[in-house]
């Protein structure tokens, strides 16, 4: 058998903090996912800091209450699902920034069509880490692009033209779904350019300074 010497052998920090602060920041993003779409809303409040605050289209409140809402349109048929892709993770000691690509998906009537929407974006993530556990105390998401879908594809859909051009390009397929089966959607949510993702980004920024509570 040969021998490696112990010179010539890559040596493995046993101790990597910051490793393990984004392997467990990582981990709590795609529970967030996982645990809301499954239903699991005990599980799912633990991603939260107490004060936790979410922004969606249709909702923007303290996560409590989104948990109480998403359960309760969750009982009721109502399916936003997600779709997780890569995280970059900007961490400065107990804080950080995570920008997560994903996409929502929805399915509803539009017009007596059954539909489907798809909305992709990325998650945009405050986070801190409190008595060793890391937790959301914002999630914003930034909505990119989306399209709409008849379930079946020889039905025929017809939109309202002067509706739709009037939502938000990033999200405007979501939100005339949205806004048809009663909800209020947010129309100033931060897209892939604009003013209000240079407000995100700049209130990021500030969080990873410590500047904001």
């Amino acid at each position: 058998m040969t021998r490696i010497a112990a010179s010539s052998r890559q040596e493995i920090p046993m101790f990597d903090q910051p490793l393990l602060d984004r392997l467990a920041i990582r981990d709590l993003v795609e529970n967030w996912a996982v645990w809301r779409d499954a239903g699991d809303w005990e599980r799912f409040a633990t991603v939260w800091h107490d004060e936790g605050w979410m922004s969606a289209t249709w909702f923007q409140g303290p996560a409590r209450d989104f948990i109480r809402v998403s359960q309760e349109g969750f009982a009721k048929g109502v399916r936003i699902l997600h779709f997780l892709g890569g995280t970059s993770i900007d961490l400065e000691g107990e804080r950080a920034i995570a920008q997560t690509k994903m996409t929502i998906s929805q399915r509803a009537p539009v017009h007596d069509v059954l539909c489907d929407v798809v909305c992709t974006g990325r998650f945009y993530d405050f986070l801190e880490k409190r008595q060793g556990q890391w937790g959301i105390v914002r999630r914003q998401p930034i909505y990119e692009k989306d399209r709409i879908d008849p379930v079946d594809p020889s039905a025929t859909l017809r939109l309202d033209a002067k509706a739709l051009s009037a939502l938000p390009e990033g999200y405007r397929h979501l939100a005339y779904m949205q806004e048809l089966i009663g909800y209020k959607v947010k129309r100033d949510m931060p897209g892939l350019t604009g003013a209000e993702v240079e407000k995100l980004y700049a209130e990021g920024r500030e969080w990873l300074a410590g500047k904001a509570k």
